[in-house]
């Protein structure tokens, strides 16, 4: 079979939201205190042309070690704008956009270009690789949302999930869940404290992340902190420096 294009994903992409049991899901979304996964949603064709985009970048990995926190590799927005178009278009597809704002129940927008993480990759492939419990939280003016695909999962590691931590007088639920391919992950990320857990020797995890925002306004000072976590923490220093390819 023939790669598929840019415009086959989009066309898969579309043709999945139609799949959706749109009420359903939101049901379940604001059930669990803004946060829904849905295993191996989506289409394997989508998967594996991002994994082919994946191998593109995989070489430009940048690892980091913050001890007590995590340890992992990332690779930036800035990087998948030059090598990975389909999964840019994933990213910025209005259709799904728009399906998430409705689960949402807030208009949600693309963060802008100038944000290494509004579109990133997480590689989980050395032995004890993991991130500690934290919250996505969002030092935008609004809110920040947090989309997660299983591209890969070849391990032993969770994705762990505490979930109504912030809502009084609700029990605090735990979810372990495997993030394997097509394995598509929706929260409000100030309201999900959620981990990975390390992983085992000749193991891999990889892992899309896509943010959305419902205001890209950012504070001079809120900028700065963004920058410094994303650069100590995940894209290098060199990252702070990039500017957006356009």
């Amino acid at each position: 079979m023939l790669d598929p294009t840019v415009n086959d994903i989009d066309q898969l992409l579309t043709e999945t939201i139609q799949t959706l049991k749109l009420e359903e899901v939101s049901r379940h979304y604001r059930d669990q205190g803004e946060f829904v996964a849905l295993e191996h949603f989506m289409p394997t064709q989508v998967v594996q042309e991002f994994m082919r985009e994946v191998e593109r970048v995989r070489p430009q990995i940048n690892r980091n070690f913050i001890p007590g926190h995590k340890k992992g590799g990332s690779v930036s927005f800035y990087l998948l704008q030059q090598s990975a178009p389909a999964i840019l278009a994933f990213y910025q597809h209005q259709g799904w956009i728009n399906l998430l704002s409705q689960i949402a129940g807030v208009p949600l927008m693309l963060c802008p270009e100038e944000d290494p993480h509004s579109c990133a990759l997480y590689f989980y492939t050395e032995a004890g690789d993991h991130i500690g419990y934290h919250y996505d939280t969002s030092y935008y003016k609004g809110e920040r949302f947090t989309v997660l695909l299983g591209l890969q999962d070849q391990s032993s590691s969770r994705l762990v999930c505490r979930l109504h931590t912030k809502e009084q007088g609700r029990e605090v639920k735990e979810l372990s869940l495997r993030t394997d391919p097509g394995t598509y992950i929706f929260f409000n990320g100030d309201k999900l404290h959620h981990a990975v857990t390390p992983l085992g020797a000749g193991e891999e995890r990889i892992v899309l992340t896509l943010q959305y925002v419902t205001n890209p306004s950012m504070g001079l000072a809120q900028r700065w902190f963004s920058n410094m976590k994303d650069a100590v923490g995940y894209f290098g220093w060199s990252a702070m420096f990039r500017k957006p390819h356009r």
